[in-house]
């Protein structure tokens, strides 16, 4: 006899509780695999740490027999680096710190004396850019190298000032201008005048007051960066000896930038390090001079920069559309990509030669009174100079993401 089986169809309440009952399971299933993967990722973070302590690995610091930390790749990082960009308000907020009177007064003017190498014009310029430094809240790490170098005119005593607002930091962007002046023959306008004598305001009093009221005007924020242990700081280099004492040559200039990249090049960093030295260190060498004159012109010298220089466009093209800049009627006027110019002799090719990336901001065609008794504070133009403070202002902060 054949069995018939009837079959009740579920109610609704029963079709409720039966997928609730699944849904549980599967809740229950997804539970137990998380926490596998999550056992098996440990098992496998042990067993690395325990496989790596013994490693001779030339890339790891051993900070304890457990725990090993990468030290970054000065190469690599520098060439992946990108600028964090600023807000409108930010930008507001940053280059509404810098204080035109402050550097026309009280930075600038100090510095406008005769300050041959190894005399005391030369001393005061340095002690005023010390003190001032030694001043600000960020806390630089500040040192007077000195040496003795041969000259035409006998051994030389000169002395670079340096500044560094973090040297632990594995990388550095450099900012650098030189201080001292060319040695001229003093002279009068008129027989029974005064002498004058050259005070090189552009060249270069006016670029080392607008670095001094570049990090002036960022004090508290680069205070915070140096508390934040950041990967990249700012280190500062005013030179001393750029000017030739008869005819540049190779030998007859750039006294200090040349004895400065020989020292960097034998420096390790980090501290110990067997194949990387300070010059690895530096992601970027920004070197102003010739700055001052109205209308100036920069040009990009080095294709290898060319990006770091789009960046000063940028910054000049933002302000203008801010109307954060004076006496500036078109949008970019400063920083030309339109033009091809080719490389000058200054204190950054010592570190070119050596394969340090270089951002030449350096006025071209030069001011007609370069290298003349006029190059005073009367034919300097102080609405341009406070327009390329606020500018690098900017590519500053975005750079090292303040």
């Amino acid at each position: 006899m054949r069995t018939i089986r009837r079959h009740r169809s579920a109610t609704g309440t029963e079709l409720l509780l039966g997928r609730c009952n699944r849904l549980r399971m599967s809740r229950v299933r997804m539970l137990l695999v998380c926490l596998c993967g999550m056992l098996a990722m440990a098992l496998t973070l042990g067993f690395y740490l325990s496989s790596n302590d013994t490693s001779d690995d030339n890339d790891s610091i051993h900070m304890d027999d457990n725990i090993q930390f990468r030290v970054p790749d000065l190469i690599r990082d520098k060439l992946t680096h990108n600028p964090r960009r600023s807000t409108v308000a930010q930008i507001k907020r940053l280059v509404g710190q810098v204080n035109s009177g402050r550097l026309w007064y009280s930075l600038l003017r100090p510095i406008l004396v005769e300050r041959l190498p190894g005399t005391r014009g030369s001393r005061r310029v340095r002690e005023h850019i010390y003190s001032h430094l030694e001043f600000l809240s960020a806390g630089w790490s500040l040192e007077v190298d000195s040496f003795n170098s041969a000259t035409p005119k006998g051994l030389i005593t000169f002395s670079n000032l340096l500044a560094v607002l973090d040297p632990s930091a594995p990388r550095r962007l450099l900012l650098a201008c030189h201080y001292d002046s060319k040695a001229m023959p003093p002279a009068s306008q008129t027989p029974d005048g005064p002498l004058r004598r050259f005070l090189g305001a552009s060249d270069a009093a006016v670029p080392c007051a607008m670095i001094l009221e570049l990090v002036t005007a960022l004090d508290v924020h680069l205070k915070v960066l140096k508390q934040q242990k950041s990967q990249v700081t700012v280190q500062l280099v005013f030179f001393d000896g750029n000017e030739a004492f008869e005819q540049p040559s190779p030998s007859d200039s750039l006294y200090g930038s040349r004895y400065l990249a020989d020292q960097m090049s034998r420096t390790p960093h980090p501290p110990g390090a067997e194949h990387t030295t300070l010059l690895n260190a530096l992601d970027l060498f920004v070197l102003l001079d010739l700055i001052g004159a109205p209308d100036p012109m920069f040009v990009n010298h080095f294709d290898n920069t060319v990006r770091w220089f789009d960046e000063l466009v940028y910054a000049e093209r933002r302000l203008h559309k801010l109307g954060l800049l004076s006496s500036h009627p078109r949008e970019v006027s400063y920083f030309r990509k339109d033009l091809n110019l080719g490389p000058v002799e200054d204190d950054h090719v010592p570190f070119l030669q050596q394969g340090v990336p270089v951002l030449h901001m350096i006025t071209t065609p030069f001011p007609s009174f370069m290298h003349t008794l006029e190059d005073t504070m009367e034919h300097i133009h102080s609405q341009t100079i406070e327009n390329l403070t606020k500018v690098l202002v900017v590519f500053l902060a975005e750079y090292i993401g303040l």
